[in-house]
C-alpha cells in the first residue's frame, strides 16, 4: 500500500509539474490523471505523443524535438521547484503563479524563459 502511495504521488508531482510548464510556456493545456496515465501507456513519450494525438497543428510550424525540449526542460524546472518546497497541490493549482527555488547557479532575481512564437526568429 505504501508503494501505491508513493508512486502516486510521484506520478501526481509529475503531471502537475507538467502542468506547470504548460502555464508556463503559454501553452492552454492541461492533463488530468486519466490522459496522462493515456499518455504515459504510450511508447513514444507522453508529451511527443500528445502532439502528435492532440495538438498535431503546432506541428506545421515547430520542429516536434524543439516543442518536446522545450516543455521537458520547463516540466523539469517546475518539478524541481516543487519537490524543494515539498509542494503537495491542491486541485486546480496553477504552479507557475507559485515562486519559484532559486538555482544554484542563476541569479535569484531572473525569470524563467517564456516560449514564444518570435523566440524562433531570433
Amino acid at each position: 500500500m505504501l508503494n501505491t502511495l508513493l508512486d502516486n504521488t510521484a506520478t501526481d508531482l509529475a503531471r502537475h509539474a507538467y502542468n506547470a510548464a504548460f502555464e508556463e510556456l503559454g501553452l492552454n493545456w492541461h492533463w488530468d490523471a486519466a490522459t496522462y496515465a493515456r499518455l504515459q501507456a504510450t511508447s513514444q513519450g507522453t508529451v511527443r505523443t500528445y502532439l502528435e494525438t492532440e495538438q498535431s497543428h503546432l506541428l506545421r510550424a515547430y520542429e516536434a524535438d524543439f516543442l518536446v525540449e522545450a516543455i521537458e526542460a520547463a516540466k523539469a524546472r517546475c518539478h524541481a521547484s516543487m519537490a524543494a518546497n515539498r509542494a503537495t497541490p491542491a486541485p486546480y493549482t496553477v504552479w507557475s503563479h507559485q515562486p519559484l527555488a532559486p538555482a544554484s547557479r542563476a541569479p535569484q532575481n531572473t525569470p524563467a524563459p517564456r516560449f514564444t512564437p518570435s523566440a524562433l526568429h531570433t
